[in-house]
């Protein structure tokens, strides 16, 4: 298979952006859309399944609580009811503090605006610096998954490749070097050259997530949709 095809199959076979999975649109840099997403981020951020996590998601969509207004308004036992509807309880009491504590630093010191956040960055680093000063709910992880569906839409964001994403793109052959800056350079060269029509790279990226979370790392080659292409099994 050529590499153009090996794109097409990857993108067709595990999906693009978790953001898009879940209704949210961030191509137009709507600060509620990218506050969604942020939201959906802290909850993806923990150790806890994906399925879990988006039913969250949707709870808190399902009550109209989508804004840091409405976190903040909710309280603490509102918060705590939301993540155990959506099946969050592992880490209820712990998540419902964290965000009352990220929202409310958001508030106070952006308006409630990520994109003044974004705009308020010096660079890259300063952006994730500042994300992760909002609160202990914000670490490594969460900013990552964050920032990477929003290349291409914040000039700042612009997160090294996650753990996942490089074991599935070793996997498939797609990349050889060591350093996270320069895989990234690999994996946005060869989006260069095979973008397929309507897609981005982040969808490009969040598929190998997909594929390095839910195959690569559990050793499910035998299921794997791109296991005839894999490198590791050779």
């Amino acid at each position: 298979m050529e590499e153009r095809e090996l794109i097409e199959a990857l993108l067709k076979r595990l999906g693009g952006r978790f953001s898009a999975a879940l209704g949210i649109e961030l191509d137009g840099g709507d600060s509620g859309e990218i506050f969604k997403w942020f939201l959906a981020s802290i909850l993806y951020g923990a150790r806890i399944s994906e399925t879990i996590a988006s039913n969250t998601y949707r709870e808190f969509e399902r009550r109209g609580v989508l804004s840091p207004e409405e976190v903040l308004e909710t309280g603490w036992d509102g918060l705590v009811e939301i993540l155990d509807a959506g099946g969050y309880v592992r880490y209820d009491f712990k998540t419902a503090t964290k965000l009352l504590e990220v929202m409310g630093n958001l508030q106070e010191r952006f308006g409630g605006d990520l994109n003044q956040l974004h705009a308020q960055a010096r660079d890259p680093q300063d952006l994730e610096a500042k994300l992760m000063g909002l609160g202990k709910g914000i670490g490594p992880t969460t900013a990552n998954i964050f920032l990477r569906e929003l290349r291409d839409v914040w000039e700042k964001a612009d997160p090294l490749p996650q753990d996942l994403a490089v074991m599935a793109a070793r996997n498939l052959g797609l990349v050889r070097a060591a350093d996270r800056r320069e895989i990234l350079a690999e994996l946005r060269a060869i989006w260069e050259r095979c973008a397929p029509a309507g897609w981005k790279f982040a969808d490009f990226e969040a598929s190998l997530v997909r594929l390095g979370k839910d195959y690569c790392r559990r050793r499910q080659c035998e299921v794997c949709p791109l296991a005839d292409h894999c490198r590791a099994r050779r």
